[in-house]
């Protein structure tokens, strides 16, 4: 018979939430069998010329481009892995340089750091390859490099874009199809959302279908921004996506009326996402059962045009370029640069950001320069990819890289210990390269178990150091993420203080402001429809920020936790407010101004006072009016938002 562990002995909830693995979708087979050929080919290659060096740098540039390899459209492909190759062109280049040169490097690997962090910020193309530029050019100024100068980016660059041409030779067979793919994914996610119902699995069909919808957008709307012309295939998809929006609207009423709907109706929408997914244009029947009330007719009407739309093969044009605009269309490429390269001089968070990780890179190089570390770079790279801005916590990154790091050198224990150096190599190099996009998606610690046995084993074929690279790897990570969470974490309270209250202020204060226009009558469809889709997108990146938050240890992760029902709230007082319109377009009767801006002012005060406490307390609500009002389920809403406390 087991006995229950002691109080004392239970993990506390931060912890089990940092090392539980994160859902992931199914393997992603072909990622996987390009970075078994992209990792194992260069290598192979040199071994079969006589230069194996040159082959393991060629294979560590291919790292890079397996880890960027995470976009599905092919476009986004060229740029998450293209663009971040020309700055790790750069930082090796730079890095070599300085190579040997005492506190020069020191400086000089300081300095790009700072320019790494602060261009890390702009986003995602931008933060890979800011963390490629610090990254090789921290390699190019701690090993000796062989052959020319310009060989090594030559290599490394190639290694990477070997990955880009094996993501890319599919793209005339199958352009177009991974946008269709997501939109179609949309549609189904929306079905789930329908057939949900009044279930406890609503709060979340909802949270995915925002997702959904968000990665459908950028992917969509970032390749029309590379369209000079109008693209009528694009034309097309952005109509079917828009489409969907009047249906994602009723869902809220629905929901609220609290009686399922039929389930042809999920099933219709399956049908459609179908007819997305394969391009099908013509005839698409609604059979669903009549609408039996205002809610159900709402749906009725929301899905009738959106077959209208599935079906059509030329969508009108003006519509969806109306629709497109509504929901934000993106600058074009020159515009953005010239906005972002403001953004990041004139940013605070950008200099924040790059301050704290030049100082830790800074504080490393000063510590392997003074005391003797072998292969001391990698201490600060250990600090690049832990105090990475856009991938959670730095506290959560610097545990789950210590552990990462000891169960990639139990793997790269066995392999230096038995397998013999040579052409045994590539195989293991072939094996090990698929692990990476496999464990990539549970979590950080499991992409470092992946990673750190292909680094080693790489690092012996230039080095020719076997099992003696094990314990220097270890020290050298313990090291690296010691520095980051003491100069990185600590000494920089807005990284360990909770600041999830300013960030649902914000939210709380949009919403308030959505309310207003929401029941408006001289406020346009679009402007509702832009106003809600930013809404929602923005609580996404809340909900997203509290998860990241709960696996910090006390206190911030207990006033996370105590947080937490707020932001499922104030999503429900969005979902209310948009079933309130839905029933205002069914025929119901307006609010009063009067009912509006009390409940406009309640979420105002709100706001207010989220943003001058850390501990949430009761706050008494002051909404009345008619019972048979469309906002009664709104004030509902907005009183149990307000009505929510935490433990002190």
């Amino acid at each position: 018979m087991f006995r229950e562990l002691p109080i004392g002995l239970t993990p506390p909830d931060w912890l089990v939430r940092n090392l539980r693995p994160q859902p992931a979708p199914p393997v992603n087979r072909p990622a996987v069998a390009r970075a078994a050929i992209a990792m194992s080919l260069p290598l192979a290659v040199g071994l079969a010329t006589g230069h194996a060096a040159y082959g393991a740098l060629a294979s560590m540039g291919a790292l890079s481009g397996v880890i960027g390899d995470t976009a599905d459209a092919y476009r986004m492909r060229l740029l998450k892995i293209a663009v971040p190759q020309l700055f790790g062109a750069l930082g090796v280049t730079l890095g070599a340089l300085v190579y040997g040169q005492g506190w020069t490097a020191v400086v000089a690997v300081t300095g790009v750091a700072l320019v790494s962090g602060m261009i890390s910020t702009i986003g995602a193309v931008a933060s890979v390859s800011g963390l490629l530029l610090l990254l090789n050019s921290l390699i190019g100024a701690g090993l000796p490099l062989p052959g020319a100068w310009w060989l090594a980016p030559v290599l490394m660059a190639g290694g990477g874009l070997l990955v880009l041409v094996l993501a890319l030779l599919a793209w005339p067979l199958r352009s177009g199809v991974p946008e269709r793919v997501a939109v179609a994914e949309t549609y189904r996610k929306v079905a789930e959302l329908l057939a949900a119902g009044t279930t406890d699995g609503y709060e979340d069909a909802r949270y995915a279908v925002t997702q959904s919808l968000n990665t459908s957008y950028d992917l969509v709307l970032a390749r029309r921004a590379r369209h000079h012309g109008r693209s009528p295939e694009l034309v097309r998809l952005l109509a079917q996506l828009n489409a969907i929006t009047p249906v994602i609207e009723a869902a809220p009423a629905a929901h609220q009326a609290g009686r399922p709907l039929p389930p042809e109706v999920p099933q219709a929408v399956r049908h459609l996402a179908d007819a997305v997914e394969t391009g099908y244009g013509g005839p698409l029947g609604l059979d669903i059962p009549a609408p039996a009330d205002q809610t159900s007719r709402a749906v009725e009407q929301a899905l009738r045009h959106t077959v209208e739309v599935v079906g059509s093969r030329s969508p009108d044009l003006r519509t969806a370029v109306a629709d497109d605009d509504r929901l934000g269309r993106p600058a074009t490429l020159r515009a953005r640069a010239v906005r972002s390269a403001r953004d990041v001089v004139l940013s605070g968070d950008s200099w924040r950001y790059g301050l704290r990780l030049a100082l830790c890179i800074g504080l490393a190089q000063v510590l392997v320069s003074i005391v003797p570390v072998p292969r001391s770079y990698w201490v600060a790279l250990t600090i690049t990819f832990v105090l990475k801005p856009d991938l959670g916590s730095v506290f959560s990154r610097a545990l789950l890289r210590a552990l990462g790091t000891v169960a990639g050198l139990v793997i790269a224990a066995g392999v230096l210990v038995q397998v013999p150096r040579g052409w045994w190599d590539v195989p293991v190099i072939m094996l090990l390269a698929t692990l990476m996009p496999a464990l990539t998606p549970r979590g950080y610690g499991y992409q470092t178990a992946a990673i750190t046995p292909v680094i080693l084993l790489l690092s012996d074929v230039l080095n020719h150091q076997g099992a003696a690279l094990l314990l220097p790897r270890l020290l050298d990570s313990l090291m690296g993420c010691g520095i980051a969470l003491v100069a990185g974490y600590l000494l920089w309270p807005e990284s360990w203080h909770t600041r999830v209250g300013v960030r649902l202020a914000d939210a709380v204060a949009d919403t308030a402001r959505y309310v207003e226009s929401a029941f408006r009558a001289d406020t346009e469809g679009a402007v509702r429809a832009r106003m809600r889709r930013r809404l929602y997108r923005d609580l996404s990146v809340v909900r997203t920020e509290f998860q990241r938050a709960l696996t910090e240890p006390p206190p911030t992760g207990r006033r996370a936790a105590a947080w937490w029902p707020l932001v499922v709230a104030v999503e429900r007082i969005v979902d209310a407010t948009t079933a309130a319109r839905v029933h205002i377009k069914q025929g119901a009767k307006p609010p009063s101004e009067a009912e509006i801006g009390q409940v406009v002012t309640q979420l105002r005060e709100l706001s207010d006072g989220l943003r001058r406490v850390e501990t949430l307390y009761a706050v008494r609500t002051d909404l009345s009016g008619p019972a048979d009002s469309v906002l009664e389920p709104l004030r509902q809403e907005v009183a149990a938002a307000r009505a929510i406390t935490s433990p002190k």
